[in-house]
């Protein structure tokens, strides 16, 4: 069944409204003997009808099989005459089942602007539908000029995708059509950044939404997944003014990151700087050293020529000097009152207090007849120590430090025997 008919004379009929669309009653087509009315889809032969329960219409008496009015269901006549009389309701120019000229789209329910210009189409849409199609159907109406609002009473995965309104019926006499998924709300408060915002389906009556599309007070609006719902300006603007509020933060938080980075550049400079000064100094102080050192090897080259010691062997020596003594060593001269040996002076490590003469290093052998008996002497190897022993004439403390085998030898020289006393290394004062 159908909502329109075409008469030959009168034109087109609407029987959703009184007088029929054309200033005629439904007593003029209705049970009228001889009245021919077509249908406006297949041009077949209509009739009207009307019954307590049944809303007026026009039927096929014979029901085409490709005829797209006659097939229609119960429930989608209710929605498309629902549609039309809200838009009416609205103080819209509404009518039923509309075709463009070139019959390439028919309107459930066409909605006219001022100037009698088709603006909006408002499709009842029950049968199933893919994304595509439904896309391809809304850029038709496009084409044309026409925006278009689907209708279904069931979720459909096209209506993500084009501008449309999920409804439910009425459940009992006296409830009105509602809409409960498709027109939307963005909810954020309060209006920091920290509060969650998002989009929220209200419940309305189907009337107010159509009143609100077709008043302008709300339009389709894309989310960032391209789900497509109806809202108004007022809560597209919350949403920039969210966007533009996290984009000021992101904007202060890229400032602060490229402040830190900046300051961690500096660091790292200011790092590699200290490591090249800090290089820097230790090679300045290793060349002094090194001076130092070659001026100590050439203020003891007498000794060295004395003794047959060379710079490697005393290099090794003195550091076994250190350690064996666990404080902090210095060199004196050749003493001609210790058998020009050299002096070695000792102080306690982290200490203010002076050096005292600790022990000599390779005195003559005939300075130690009146050696003094805690005077430690010492010597690089087992020769000297042998030297030592056979001219030792009083008891004498020798501290064998071997810089060619790396071991230290404490020994008390006793004429003419040799006693081994506990390692405590040249005097430690």
């Amino acid at each position: 069944m159908g909502y329109t008919a075409v008469h030959p004379v009168w034109g087109r009929l609407d029987a959703s409204m009184d007088d029929l669309g054309c200033d005629r009653a439904w007593t003029d087509v209705h049970r009228v003997k001889g009245l021919r009315l077509a249908c406006p889809e297949c041009g077949g032969r209509v009739f009207a009808r009307a019954s307590q329960h049944v809303v007026r219409h026009f039927y096929h008496q014979v029901r085409p099989p490709d005829c797209e009015l006659a097939n229609e269901s119960p429930e989608h006549h209710l929605l498309k005459l629902e549609l039309v009389v809200a838009a009416r309701a609205a103080g819209w120019r509404a009518e039923l089942e509309v075709s463009s000229e070139v019959r390439n789209w028919r309107a459930d329910v066409m909605v006219f602007d001022e100037h009698d210009r088709p603006f909006m189409a408002l499709e009842a849409q029950l049968s199933p539908m893919t994304q595509d199609e439904a896309r391809m159907r809304t850029d038709r109406y496009a084409r044309d000029g026409v925006a278009v609002c689907w209708v279904a009473l069931q979720d459909r995965p096209w209506e993500r995708v084009v501008p449309s309104l999920r409804v439910r019926s009425p459940r009992r006499r006296g409830e009105t059509w509602t809409v409960w998924h498709g027109m939307a709300r963005y909810d954020w408060a309060p209006r920091t950044l920290k509060a969650k915002a998002k989009w929220v389906h209200i419940t309305c009556p189907l009337g107010d939404a159509i009143r609100w599309i077709l008043d302008g007070r709300v339009h389709a609006h894309t989310g960032a997944n391209g789900t497509v719902w109806w809202t108004a300006p007022a809560y597209e603007d919350l949403v920039l003014a969210r966007a533009q509020m996290e984009a000021e933060a992101e904007a202060v938080r890229r400032v602060a990151a490229a402040e830190r980075r900046r300051q961690e550049a500096e660091q790292r400079a200011a790092a590699a700087e200290q490591h090249r000064q800090d290089a820097e100094r230790r090679a300045l102080e290793w060349q002094a050293e090194l001076l130092e050192w070659q001026a100590e090897l050439q203020r003891l080259a007498g000794f060295f020529q004395r003794t047959g010691l060379d710079a490697t062997v005393w290099e090794a020596f003195t550091q076994m000097v250190r350690s064996a003594s666990g404080k902090a060593i210095m060199y004196g001269d050749q003493s001609p009152a210790h058998g020009n040996g050299l002096l070695v002076y000792a102080r306690p490590r982290w200490t203010g207090d002076g050096f005292t003469l600790a022990g000599v290093v390779c005195p003559d052998l005939e300075a130690l007849i009146e050696w003094p008996a805690e005077l430690t002497i010492l010597v690089p190897n087992q020769t000297w120590l042998s030297r030592i022993q056979a001219a030792a004439r009083s008891p004498l403390k020798v501290a064998v430090l071997n810089p060619v085998t790396g071991r230290s030898t404490f020994i008390r020289v006793t004429a003419p025997d040799v006693v081994p006393v506990r390692p405590n290394g040249p005097d430690r004062g």
